[in-house]
């Protein structure tokens, strides 16, 4: 069935697709921005005739097959991170950002930590994770992050929120956020196959969340991304299968299918349906008891639990509130890293709406990346990542295994001395210099 969704999991799976051929390209770069994207009704209305449908392609007769014939050989490939994509499709904001803004709904953790019940308490933890889907829906592509790049967020729900790239090929993210009443960790990576006429994206990542009052763990497995009618028909997203949420210390599970709206039920260790769960990943979550079948309780009613929050009209990038808030100045801290993804030239050009620069500052910047790799190669060196720390863990997941990175705790140190300094630094983005490298500033000459 298809879904009016824009992305799964840890969010951002279409960040490092691409393609290494002019003709897919162009249509690849609309893709992940969702340029053109038509996003199906999940009630089913509007629905038409299947060969109008058919019909409904971004090119018609022979353009269209010769499309066709030139993306035919790459049927079955990964095309993960294989070009540089125009900032026309970008919106001002990094992945690593983007992956902050699963932090908007954190109340939802407060009230897991705070629940005795140990049902409840997934209600609450699952809602959580599909409240992020609202912010994928956006039609613009996140920037992908440089190797070494990082973001900060503080001022939110007594969050500390740090991501840095950890990896450049393949692609992989490293998070840590923690408050008083949870510490949350991901290692996010994506891999992709093409089909011709679709594209599978499947999230290869690992979700952890404890929560600190009775210290249980809970563990993230999203559902898969399908994108639709690459030339054939309307293109549209679907993510078909389940997102299963396990509680690692007693067992207990949550289990939700997309078809498309959001449908499951909390279990016990013995797989007994507790709680039913229904809603709209864009729109509320609610939830109610029920029996052994799986039917509501009598005498109970349907509770909602969480609801999208108001968002601004017309925003240019469909923004929320809260998206405004990570990408601006209020949610950095003092002496912010160098790093940062605010400080990106490329992601400020295009947030003062100049393109032509944008793109010159994003080309410099990929260049300056490859000349640090150039120079790591010329010292038999690798990169080393500075707030996470590579482990010899190989995690399993549903579409390959991943290698695990975890937070070292260095970043609380940085912090905490920085938050001391009796030195405030008013950050400047027009002075102050985005540098990741980790030979220092590198030159496009180098």
């Amino acid at each position: 069935m298809a879904q009016n969704q824009g992305g799964a999991g840890g969010g951002g799976f279409f960040s490092s697709i691409a393609s290494s051929f002019s003709s897919f390209k162009e249509h690849v770069n609309g893709l992940l921005g969702y340029e053109g994207l038509e996003v199906i009704d999940p009630e089913g209305k509007g629905t038409e005739d299947a060969e109008i449908e058919a019909e409904r392609g971004r090119w018609k007769g022979e353009e269209r097959d010769s499309y066709w014939r030139s993306m035919q050989k790459y049927v079955g490939a990964d095309i993960t991170s294989m070009v540089t994509l125009p900032v026309l499709i970008f919106e001002p904001m990094t992945m690593l950002q983007k992956m902050a803004e699963l932090m908007e709904y954190s109340q939802l953790l407060e009230q897991a930590d705070n629940c005795e019940d140990p049902y409840m308490r997934l209600v609450y933890t699952a809602s959580w994770f599909i409240s992020v889907y609202n912010a994928l829906q956006r039609t613009w592509k996140p920037f992908n992050p440089i190797l070494g790049e990082t973001y900060e967020m503080v001022n939110h729900c007594g969050i500390t929120f740090i991501a840095e790239q950890v990896s450049h090929h393949p692609p992989i993210s490293a998070a840590h956020a923690e408050n008083e009443h949870f510490v949350y960790d991901i290692t996010s990576k994506v891999k992709t196959k093409f089909l011709g006429n679709s594209l599978d994206v499947y999230p290869l990542g690992r979700t952890r969340l404890k929560l600190k009052k009775d210290g249980v763990i809970l563990e993230l497995v999203p559902p898969p991304t399908k994108v639709n009618n690459l030339i054939f028909g309307r293109t549209w997203i679907d993510s078909p299968g389940e997102m299963v949420l396990t509680n690692l210390t007693t067992g207990d599970k949550v289990v939700l299918y997309f078809q498309p709206c959001v449908d499951g039920y909390v279990y016990n260790s013995d797989e007994d349906p507790k709680i039913l769960m229904t809603g709209k990943w864009n729109e509320s979550m609610s939830y109610q008891p029920c029996d052994l079948e799986g039917e509501p309780l009598e005498d109970t009613d349907l509770k909602e639990v969480w609801r999208v929050a108001e968002a601004p009209e017309d925003d240019k990038f469909q923004y929320t509130y809260f998206a405004h808030k990570v990408n601006s100045f209020d949610t950095a801290p003092k002496k912010l890293l160098a790093s940062d993804s605010r400080l990106r030239p490329d992601r400020y050009a295009l947030e003062m709406g100049d393109l032509s620069k944008a793109g010159s500052e994003k080309s410099i910047l990929e260049e300056k990346q490859r000349a640090e790799k150039r120079i790591r190669e010329s010292r038999n060196q690798e990169f080393i990542p500075k707030w996470f720390d590579m482990t010899d863990q190989i995690a399993p997941t549903p579409w390959g295994d991943l290698e695990i990175y975890e937070y070292n705790g260095q970043y609380a140190k940085h912090r905490a001395a920085a938050d001391k300094s009796s030195s405030v630094e008013q950050v400047n983005i027009e002075t102050m210099e985005f540098n990741p490298w980790q030979f220092g500033n590198i030159t496009e000459s180098e």
